[in-house]
């Protein structure tokens, strides 16, 4: 399909990734795997490996993994909290790759150092304008924005406000958006606004060659908008990073977690660091429970509110070809109608 707009529109962005079209597939943990991840590759998109909690070890196995599948770009995400973050740097740097994702907190400018100084290119998540231009001065060679409408650990503002807040100001570096996106047509009209493409994780959830148990993609399937909820935090004294996910019996068990480590909190039988750990730890527990063994009643079947566009299981290569026509067939509505 020639892409007489798209092209023109996302030329920054696919420049930045050296793709054929400026779509991210976000990285999920237990999700965003070599298989996956090279799928997005080889389909002209950009796929990025989760390496969340992972032993190093396990992360580089992936790397490999995912580059004996594709010669194409790929990204790896890294999370600053990470316990082996250090040493995920370290591996990086060692395996210079052409993209590095940090998430999770402001990476610390020696990570940002390291990964530039093995060649990569440096990504950096941004929730507000401030931190954007914090990022771009601390080496980020482009920025995510991903609103709360997005699946998993979340930030407080949408991202039809965070769009308006950054891509008006940031032009200095291609700026991809996240969170809620589900269409092509959507990705066109963030593109009309000055970003340089898009990030999307929810629906290539439900890709063909994602591992997740057919029953996780199933309850995406059958799941609407307004079934993916956020938590929230009952106590400031024990802060809680919201996470937007399919309710069911691992949400309530979360906040009955909550509840009680409150109450342990204040008998002085536990401390706030162990209490957020815990916390920390359901949902990555929960998470695989879901993902991996199937269980979405009692696991975490994390997911945006794009999930409403989620409508049936769908090859990689399916799933690309209707964001990209739908861009390129809104993108040409308008100007032809002008």
């Amino acid at each position: 399909m020639e892409l007489k707009y798209l092209d023109k529109l996302w030329e920054k962005g696919i420049r930045f990734l050296g793709t054929r079209y400026a779509i991210l597939c976000g990285a999920m943990t237990w999700v965003s795997e070599s298989r996956l991840v090279s799928a997005v590759s080889n389909h002209g998109c950009f796929g990025v490996l989760a390496g969340g909690n992972l032993p190093v070890e396990m992360l580089e196995k992936e790397i490999e993994a995912t580059q004996a599948l594709t010669s194409q770009p790929f990204g790896v995400n890294l999370i600053t909290i990470a316990p082996n973050f250090e040493k995920h740097v370290e591996l990086v740097s060692q395996k210079r790759l052409s993209h590095v994702i940090f998430a999770g907190a402001i990476p610390p400018d020696k990570a940002i150092a390291q990964v530039k100084a093995s060649g990569a290119k440096v990504i950096c998540f941004a929730s507000t304008l401030a931190l954007a231009k914090k990022m771009i001065k601390a080496g980020a060679d482009a920025l995510i924005i991903e609103g709360n409408e997005a699946g998993g650990h979340i930030g407080p503002v949408s991202t039809t406000v965070l769009a308006q807040e950054i891509l008006l100001h940031i032009q200095k570096v291609p700026v991809f958006v996240a969170g809620g996106i589900g269409t092509g047509e959507m990705i066109a009209q963030y593109l009309l606004m000055g970003a340089a493409g898009c990030q999307l994780g929810t629906r290539f959830a439900a890709a063909e060659e994602s591992i997740a148990h057919p029953q996780f993609k199933k309850k995406l399937i059958d799941s609407d908008a307004r079934d993916a909820q956020q938590t929230y935090q009952f106590d400031p004294f024990l802060p809680v990073v919201p996470v937007r996910a399919i309710v069911n019996k691992a949400t309530k068990r979360f906040n009955q977690l909550q509840l009680n480590l409150l109450r342990e909190l204040e008998e002085g039988k536990i401390d706030r660091k162990s209490a957020q750990m815990k916390l920390e730890e359901f949902w990555v527990g929960a998470l695989r429970s879901a993902v991996i063994d199937g269980d979405v009643e009692n696991g975490s079947v994390m997911a945006g509110q794009s999930v409403a566009f989620v409508k049936e299981v769908q090859p990689v290569r399916e799933i690309i070809r209707e964001l990209v026509e739908g861009a390129e067939r809104k993108l040409a509505s308008l100007w032809e109608q002008g």
